[in-house]
C-alpha cells in the first residue's frame, strides 16, 4: 500500500458495527481500508490514473481515427469501447483519488476497469472470423463459416461478460465480506470461463494458420487463384491477434490469482497495492489495445469480401415482412376461392343426378 500521512488531528473511535473503525479522512479523503468509508484498498495514485487515462484517450482517438479512415467502423466500433471504457475507468479514478470517500466515482472506475478487456475480446474474435471468411477459400474452418465462428464466440464472450457483471456488480467498496466473496467467486467464473473461450479460439487460430500455409503451398507457381487481389500479407494481424489475445491472458491469470488467494490482508497483498494492478491488468491491456492501432485490421482486410454480407435493413425487413402476409393472405384466398369451387361441382354433379 503507498504510503500516507493522515491528519494530525485524526482520531479513531470505535462504531456500533464492531468490524470497522471511523478515521478522520486527510485532505484528498483517504482513509485505511480498515477504517469505515473507505472506498480503496490501497492509496490511488493521482499519477498513475492520469497516464492510463491519457493512453487510453489516445488510443481511442486513434481508434476512431482509423475506423473511419479504412471505413470499418462495423467491425472497429467494439475496440473503440473497450478502449473508450478504459480511459473512462481511469479518468473516473483519477477524479476518486482526489474524492475518496466518493463511492460513485470508486465503483463506476472498478465495474469498467473490470469489464473493458470484454470488449477487446469480442474485437478478436470479429477480426478472425472476417479472416477466414476472407482468405479462406472455402470460408470455413473445421466445417464452421467464418461468420459463424464470429457470431458462436461473440456470444460466448457476452455470456462471460454477463456473468463477470454479475460478479462484479458485487465486488464494491463497503460490501460485507460475505457478499464481496460471493461476488469475486462469480466473478472469477466469468473470468475462467473468458480463457477458456480464448483456448478454443486459439485452436481456431492455429487451424487458419495451418490452412493458409497448405492453401499458399499448392499454389507456389501458380497464378495464385485464391488469393488474387487480395493482400497476402496476413500473418501480421494474426500473430497481433495472438499478442493481445496473450496479453488479455496475463490480465485473467492475474485476477484469478488476486481473488484465488483471499482478502485478508496478512494472506494476500495483491488487493492492497495498486501497482499490480497498474502492470499486470492496465499495461497489458493497454498493449492489447494498441498491438490493434500499430497493425490494424483495416490495413489488410480491404476490398471485397473483407466484411461480412450485410444482412437486410429494418425497412426491408418490414417490406419483406409485409410481402409475405400478402402471400399468405393470396394462398388463403385461393384456397377459399378452390374450396367454393369445388362445392359448386359437387352441387352441379347432384343437381345432374
Amino acid at each position: 500500500m503507498s504510503s500516507t500521512t493522515l491528519n494530525p488531528t485524526a482520531t479513531s473511535t470505535s462504531t456500533a458495527t464492531p468490524s470497522c473503525i471511523s478515521v478522520v479522512p486527510d485532505k484528498n479523503g483517504y482513509v485505511p481500508e480498515w477504517a469505515c468509508d473507505a472506498n480503496y484498498s490501497y492509496y490511488p495514485s493521482f499519477g498513475g490514473a492520469l497516464f492510463f487515462a491519457v493512453a487510453f484517450g489516445i488510443t481511442t482517438f486513434l481508434h476512431i481515427y482509423q475506423a473511419f479512415y479504412y471505413k470499418k467502423w462495423r467491425l472497429c466500433w467494439v475496440i473503440v469501447m473497450g478502449s473508450a471504457w478504459e480511459f473512462a475507468s481511469f479518468a473516473t479514478r483519477a477524479a476518486g483519488t482526489r474524492n475518496q470517500q466518493s463511492l460513485p466515482l470508486a465503483f463506476v472506475s472498478q465495474i469498467l476497469f473490470l469489464l473493458a478487456p470484454m470488449w477487446v475480446n469480442a474485437f478478436d474474435y470479429m477480426v478472425v472470423g472476417r479472416m477466414i471468411y476472407f482468405f479462406v477459400p472455402e470460408q470455413k474452418i473445421w466445417g464452421i463459416r467464418g461468420i459463424k465462428i464470429a457470431k458462436i464466440f461473440v456470444w460466448l464472450d457476452v455470456l462471460s461478460f454477463l456473468t463477470q457483471l454479475g460478479g462484479g456488480a458485487l465486488i464494491q467498496p463497503g460490501q460485507d465480506p460475505k457478499t464481496l466473496m460471493a461476488g469475486i467467486h462469480v466473478y472469477m467464473g466469468g473470468i475462467g470461463l473468458q480463457e477458456l473461450f480464448i483456448l478454443f479460439f486459439t485452436a481456431i487460430g492455429i487451424k487458419f494458420f495451418l490452412t493458409m500455409k497448405k492453401a499458399e503451398a499448392s499454389m507456389a507457381g501458380t497464378s495464385n487463384q485464391i488469393l488474387d487481389g487480395r493482400p497476402h500479407n496476413w500473418r501480421p494481424l494474426l500473430f497481433a491477434l495472438y499478442a493481445s489475445l496473450m496479453m488479455i491472458t496475463v490480465r485473467i491469470i492475474f485476477r484469478l490469482v488476486e481473488f484465488s488467494a483471499g482478502i485478508e490482508p496478512g494472506d494476500n497483498p495483491i488487493p492492497y497495492t495498486e501497482a499490480y494492478q497498474f502492470c499486470l491488468d492496465a499495461l497489458p491491456m493497454l498493449l492489447a489495445i494498441s498491438i490493434m492501432n500499430v497493425v490494424h485490421p483495416g490495413r489488410i482486410l480491404k476490398g471485397e469480401g473483407s466484411e461480412f454480407p450485410k444482412g437486410p435493413t429494418r425497412k426491408e425487413k418490414k417490406e419483406l415482412k409485409r410481402i409475405k402476409k400478402e402471400e399468405k393472405l393470396a394462398k388463403k384466398e385461393e384456397k377459399k376461392a378452390a374450396k367454393e369451387e369445388r362445392k359448386a361441382e359437387k352441387m352441379q354433379r347432384n343437381l345432374g343426378v
